[in-house]
């Protein structure tokens, strides 16, 4: 391959964007876009889109937000709507587009956003048969047999995580040697995660011939390598100022100092702030994820939980309400939270600081986005202040030694806009109920009080006379239903044992030599078994 030429190429924030119309994308995806409240486009799909209609290799970098997903979806699509003007074979049924990302959800959200794209296009087959184009979402948590079904039924784009799109292509089930144009979304993040290999030998698959571009926010050393592998002289395009901050400036940032017991009754209040709408809460552990989602739902809040140790199911469902808004709280570790892209978060809350500067732009990333405002806590306890000191300096970001701050503290109250009133707790605890779950149980019945005389057995057996007795187990009901004296004298076997006068006697036990049974027949009942036994000296 050919050392990619780099051209990073500058937007001015005064500058007006164009529509989708304008740069000449398919009118049905145009269509489908301003129905779906787009119109213009960002300044990354700007930049990008006529080198991607155009089939060139590309390199796109933008912060998160920046509306990366429709910079390489829309050109994907018209491409393949216009196979024969783009050069490329018609469709078959087989992939002729492939998207890879980091995450499960990512991968939902893009295959979401093309779907919205192609909504209204249709597809000829060879055969002369049309059908809708058809996405598929191929990702790891979900059955296998549902997506071989999929795949083998026909699709013109695939949207996967690495591991399982790999899985399916060594099992034959996902056909690559069509691919004529591929799409590495949040690259950076992949190689975070350790997908690097699994890349490479799923474009080593690939056909030679083919358009591929790469998205990342970063541009780290191994992403520049892969690069120069796979791609054939790609234009670098970075939708931003030279000397941005890596921090969105539309994002207002509070830093404070928080104790570990005080946290949950702070975070609480900040949930009660004016205008405070969809909010996302940061941890750094999938314990601690739940135990903050289980507090807040105590104290009244609609939360969900999104972290490794939920089913995908869980997960999907969980970002499904929070997109809905049946839910406005969503509690998520790191890795689960990367591609989650809801535009109207008004909230961000690293309720754990995170581990680096990284880490941190990305979490805040989830607010302010495509255009809006957002509001970003970090909650920094004792022992975190050093990690913290750390990603100051690296961001520039002038607060090294965040302001000590308690839930009751009035600058808190003041900055962020908490009414007086506020309080830990918001209303009764909102728990759902689990699918199938009864919505009550019917008490268990009293159980009558029995008159039986429990009685001593021996080897499991009621009184002395074994043979008498059998295990017979009618003989307990028996007794059960006996009343009175016909309880005690129920077996002749237990008279020993049983009351005499309303008095009862306690059983003596007979010593034995060397364990030897009481004679030579073991079945035979010795009359000294029923009276009083002396012991005797030999």
């Amino acid at each position: 391959m050919t050392e990619p030429g780099v051209q990073t190429t500058i937007v001015d924030d005064t500058h007006t964007p164009p529509t989708f119309a304008e740069l000449g994308v398919d009118q049905h995806i145009v269509d489908a876009l301003i129905a779906d409240g787009k119109t213009h486009t960002f300044a990354i799909q700007e930049l990008t889109l006529p080198l991607a209609l155009a089939g060139s290799d590309l390199i796109g970098q933008a912060r998160t937000g920046m509306g990366k997903t429709f910079g390489f979806g829309v050109p994907l699509l018209h491409r393949l709507m216009h196979a024969e003007e783009s050069g490329l074979r018609p469709l078959d049924n087989t992939p002729r587009a492939l998207v890879i990302v980091p995450t499960r959800e990512l991968c939902v959200q893009v295959t979401g956003d093309l779907e919205v794209a192609a909504k209204d296009l249709t597809v000829t087959l060879p055969s002369g048969e049309q059908r809708p184009l058809t996405i598929a979402s191929i990702y790891g948590g979900r059955p296998y047999e549902s997506q071989i079904a999929e795949l083998n039924k026909g699709v013109d784009v695939v949207v996967g995580t690495p591991g399982r799109l790999l899985d399916l292509a060594q099992q034959g089930h996902l056909i690559l040697g069509k691919v004529a144009v591929l799409v590495l979304d949040e690259a950076d993040e992949m190689l975070d995660l350790g997908f690097l290999p699994d890349i490479e030998r799923i474009m080593a698959a690939l056909p030679e011939q083919k358009q591929t571009m790469l998205f990342s926010a970063t541009m780290p050393g191994p992403i520049v390598t892969l690069a120069r592998t796979f791609l054939q002289r790609p234009t670098h395009i970075r939708a931003e100022h030279a000397n941005d901050s890596a921090v969105h400036e539309r994002t207002t940032q509070y830093v404070y100092r928080a104790h570990a017991m005080d946290k949950a009754e702070l975070v609480a209040r900040i949930l009660q702030a004016d205008g405070r709408g969809a909010t996302m809460i940061f941890t750094r552990t999938k314990r601690t994820a739940q135990k903050v989602a289980d507090d807040l739902a105590e104290r009244g809040f609609s939360v969900g939980a999104v972290h490794g140790d939920l089913g995908q199911v869980a997960r999907e469902k969980a970002l499904k309400k929070f997109r809905t808004g049946e839910i406005d709280v969503l509690v998520a570790t790191d890795v689960a939270a990367r591609g989650i892209d809801i535009d109207d978060v008004t909230h961000v809350i690293n309720y754990q600081c995170p581990d680096d500067d990284k880490t941190y732009v990305h979490r805040i990333g989830r607010t302010g986005r495509a255009g809006r405002t957002g509001i970003a806590i970090t909650l920094v306890d004792w022992d975190e202040l050093h990690r913290w000191e750390l990603i100051d300096s690296a961001l520039k970001l002038g607060v090294p030694e965040p302001a000590e701050t308690y839930s009751t503290s009035e600058h808190l109250r003041e900055e962020l806009g908490i009414p007086e009133s506020a309080t830990g707790r918001v209303a009764a605890p909102k728990r759902e109920r689990p699918e199938g779950e009864r919505v009550e149980r019917t008490p268990r019945a009293e159980r009558t009080a029995s008159s039986r005389t429990r009685r001593r057995t021996r080897g499991g057996k009621s009184g002395s006379n074994a043979a008498a007795s059998n295990g017979d187990k009618n003989s307990s009901t028996d007794a059960d239903n006996a009343s009175g004296a016909d309880k005690a004298t129920a077996s002749t076997t237990d008279n020993a044992a049983s009351t005499e006068g309303g008095e009862s006697k306690p059983r003596r036990r007979r010593r034995r030599r060397g364990g030897a049974g009481r004679g030579s027949d073991a079945n035979t009942t010795h009359a000294a078994d029923s009276a009083p036994a002396t012991a005797t000296a030999d």
